[in-house]
């Protein structure tokens, strides 16, 4: 079953960055974007899968797309790959932008990739030579070397510095200004919900992704760590909400997978981690990736850690569910107390069983995500509190805990959303111990509809 959702950013004109391995393409993507969004290394096909964001350059927006670096040979991984990803963004683009090594001058690739940019119809390509870091770099109009390419003469900028980015921006919204789609004023919502998949490699977070945003925009390779960098995209979620139609932006967030430091291997996987982890602090919601077709190991346990520390709204999937021989309610309910014993920390989240290769049950994900998001900012009126309160005290009395005196629970208040905070007041002097905390949050679920999120509770020792 295809995605509920439709994309939000092809109707912005859109720029693509193109040119061979190393010539600064993702830096020129981090100055543009004003984000840190892109890896940058000098390891020939860092960037694999393209990455997106926004430029805003005098009050109007154009989408940026970065590709990964081309080589036109077999030693980079994924090259048809990352091939196939730059036709797709060249296709997209209302202008190319051709970036090229100011220092190192035109290469067999700059080559090739001009012959093929000559036969783009419709598109146009603008020059730019990067790295022009000092008056030495700078390349003449008149450089018969550079208009060989036949695309004009280079813009000279450094993305590093930021030396003439001004400029060419100016020469860049021109240009834009003849296309169909011109940059414009864009509202950015302020009610999205950021999701990231998280999980360790290979669990099949980027086919659930592409599954999700439905769209084949991330690569995806049984190869461990294919995905190096966290890929994000914006869709629209239609829903009701009584006879209403509401429109929900989600932005999905594809990570890189998540191992234990001692498995890790270079600095690229490094750096994909720590990014990982960045986006689990930057979202509200996680969609936690599991694989159905092995057993629950110790970086799964540890990803769970990770995640429940964080206080986000989680969803558990697994993942492969196609690949299981039983697919009886029996079976999915064994796996559920078995996820449920390995992760006590989270057992709040509901657990989906999917498929990121087939679609099966990818369309539930978004009804959840909606309860998930709901539970996240309901608010309980004091009333209700003190009511239930009431009940929760004489069905069952607070235990003691370190100290003599028998505690006495003089209150609970909520004071925060997103996710749900109590404050509890208890008798000064006096000590609860920690499992009276979670009779009451468990208490808090039963009578109030907390689906997939944690509820967090303060104690305060009062004299009243």
């Amino acid at each position: 079953m295809p995605t509920l959702a439709t994309p939000t950013s092809t109707n912005l004109a859109t720029v693509a960055l193109v040119g061979r391995v190393n010539v600064g393409k993702s830096t020129i993507f981090n100055k543009l974007t004003e984000d840190r969004k892109a890896i940058i290394s000098k390891i020939p096909g860092t960037t694999r899968t393209n990455n997106e964001g926004l430029i805003l350059w005098r009050g109007k927006y154009v989408r940026l797309i970065d590709t990964g670096g081309l080589t036109f040979t077999d030693d980079v991984p994924f090259e048809e790959d990352i091939l196939a990803q730059s036709e797709k963004a060249m296709k997209e683009a209302d202008i190319i932008i051709f970036v090229v090594d100011a220092q190192t001058g035109i290469l067999p690739q700059e080559k090739e990739l001009a012959k093929r940019l000559r036969q783009v119809k419709d598109t146009p390509v603008l020059l730019v030579a990067n790295k022009v870091d000092s008056k030495r770099f700078l390349i003449s109009s008149r450089d018969h070397e550079w208009l060989q390419l036949g695309l004009g003469a280079p813009i000279s900028i450094s993305a590093a510095s930021g030396r003439n980015i001004g400029d060419f921006l100016d020469t860049l919204y021109t240009k834009l200004g003849s296309q169909k789609r011109r940059p414009k004023n864009h509202e950015i919502p302020t009610d999205t919900i950021r999701i990231s998949l998280v999980g360790k490699p290979n669990v099949g977070k980027s086919s659930l992704f592409n599954k999700l945003i439905g769209e084949e925009k991330v690569i995806v390779s049984p190869i461990a760590h294919t995905t190096r960098e966290p890929h994000d995209t914006e869709v629209i979620y239609p829903h009701k909400v009584g006879k209403k139609m509401l429109k929900q932006h989600i932005t999905f967030v594809d990570t890189a997978g998540i191992r234990r430091k001692a498995k890790v291997q270079g600095l690229l996987e490094r750096a994909g981690i720590h990014k990982s982890i960045e986006s689990i602090e930057d979202s509200n919601m996680v969609l936690f990736v599991l694989d159905g077709s092995e057993t629950i190991s110790s970086q799964d346990k540890q990803l769970g850690g990770l995640v429940e520390k964080r206080a986000k709204s989680v969803i558990i999937l697994v993942n492969k569910w196609d690949l299981t021989d039983d697919n009886s309610e029996q079976k999915q309910k064994k796996v559920r107390e078995m996820v449920y014993a390995h992760f006590p920390h989270i057992d709040f989240a509901p657990i989906l069983f999917v498929s990121g290769k087939t679609g099966l049950h990818i369309h539930k994900i978004f009804p959840m995500i909606m309860a998930a998001w709901q539970a996240r900012h309901t608010e309980i009126p004091e009333e209700a509190l003190e009511a239930f309160l009431k009940g929760a005290l004489k069905k069952h009395l607070p235990s003691r805990g370190k100290g003599t005196r028998h505690p006495k629970v003089l209150g609970l208040r909520q004071i925060a959303t997103g996710p749900p905070v109590f404050e509890m007041y208890i008798k000064y002097r006096t000590s609860l111990h920690r499992s009276y905390v979670h009779f009451i949050e468990h208490r808090l679920r039963e009578q109030f509809d907390f689906q997939g999120n944690p509820i967090l509770i303060k104690l305060r020792k009062t004299k009243r």
